[in-house]
């Protein structure tokens, strides 16, 4: 026994790694999972989708293009004409030229007398004091509503006029205005002071647009 010991020992060893390796190698299913797979693979049911596919819309084609129908009458033109243009040969002259400056001229003068300036070379003087002295004279004669007065109304009226070439007030107008009866009291007074001495241009009298303030405060 002694002798054989080594023996056994090695036998006990292998069996040993034969039991081993066999219970590693050893797979079992469970039952309950057994009959799960089973059932899940019965009940699954394979579902056929029908594949499907847009249907394009087809463009309807375009309008053909409109056809034209016109008609063309032809007209015969047998009408004669007897009278024909002349042109006259006429060569111009340096008197030719003069004459044609001259009404030249003429027009532009008698434009600038109908236009209304507000500057010109000469301004329409009042008094020898100008537009300052022409608003004092108006500040100092007009007269002051009493209906204004009693409701206490104040304010200052600008009065647009335009002086005429005899020196004459004429178009007057209120451009900003405070009250009626005040706007009526100031184009009163503009409109009844005395004439001026009118505006020239080139030297000729002409109209010049002017404007002032005229103050209404009670004391």
């Amino acid at each position: 026994m002694q002798n054989k010991k080594l023996l056994f020992r090695e036998i006990g060893f292998i069996l040993a790694f034969g039991l081993v390796f066999i219970a590693f190698e050893w797979t079992s299913v469970p039952k309950e999972l057994e009959g799960f797979s089973q059932e899940e693979q019965s009940d699954v049911v394979q579902e056929n989708v029908p594949v499907t596919r847009q249907k394009t819309k087809k463009e309807p084609p375009p309008p053909p293009p409109p056809q034209s129908t016109e008609v063309l009458n032809i007209v015969e033109n047998d009408v004669a004409i007897d009278d024909e243009l002349i042109l006259e040969q006429t060569g111009a002259d340096q008197d030719t030229r003069v004459q044609i400056d001259a009404f030249t001229q003429e027009e532009e003068s008698e434009d600038e007398e109908e236009k209304i300036f507000v500057i010109v070379e000469d301004m329409p003087d009042f008094k020898g004091g100008g537009l300052k002295a022409f608003t004092r004279y108006v500040q100092e004669h007009v007269e002051y509503p009493i209906v204004a007065q009693e409701n206490g109304i104040e304010g200052t009226v600008f009065v647009r006029f335009v002086v005429d070439k005899d020196g004459s007030i004429i178009m007057v107008e209120t451009m900003r205005g405070v009250d009626p009866a005040l706007d009526k009291a100031a184009i009163a007074a503009v409109s009844d002071a005395p004439k001026w001495d009118p505006g020239k241009q080139r030297g000729k009298p002409v109209k010049v647009c002017c404007t002032i303030p005229i103050v209404f405060m009670l004391n």
